[in-house]
């Protein structure tokens, strides 16, 4: 079988991250069962995690954090999984990521500063 080329790869990433995005689990896990590693980044540096996090999506997240997903890994804007879903107010999301020993510190702006920010550090403890 030939390596895919520089366009199949940037392809088969994106349909990663849309159904990251929509949160069809199911469909993302084929592709993780297939070789693609769970911390495959788009142009971006988004993982399927850091989009299922931001997207509310809480099933895939979990899926993917079983799956090995690096939770602390951030994208090109220095974003973190767990700030992003504070950001978005996902409540489930953020808890997910800590009981999966996000680093709160991590990125910029880190998961403290962001809870701080919208009054959300309840959910940090």
């Amino acid at each position: 079988m030939e390596p895919l080329s520089e366009e199949q790869t940037g392809r088969l990433v994106a349909i990663v991250m849309d159904l990251a995005r929509e949160g069809r689990t199911e469909e993302l896990l084929e592709f993780l069962d297939h070789g693609l590693p769970a911390d495959v980044q788009d142009q971006d540096g988004n993982t399927a995690l850091m989009l299922a996090a931001y997207h509310g999506r809480a099933e895939t997240v979990r899926a993917l954090v079983e799956r090995g997903a690096d939770v602390d890994l951030r994208n090109a804007r220095d974003q973190s999984p767990v700030a992003g879903a504070l950001f978005k107010g996902e409540d489930a999301i953020v808890t997910a990521l800590v009981a999966a020993g996000a680093d709160l510190d991590a990125g910029t702006p880190s998961a403290r500063a962001t809870a701080e920010m919208f009054g959300r550090t309840a959910l940090l403890t």
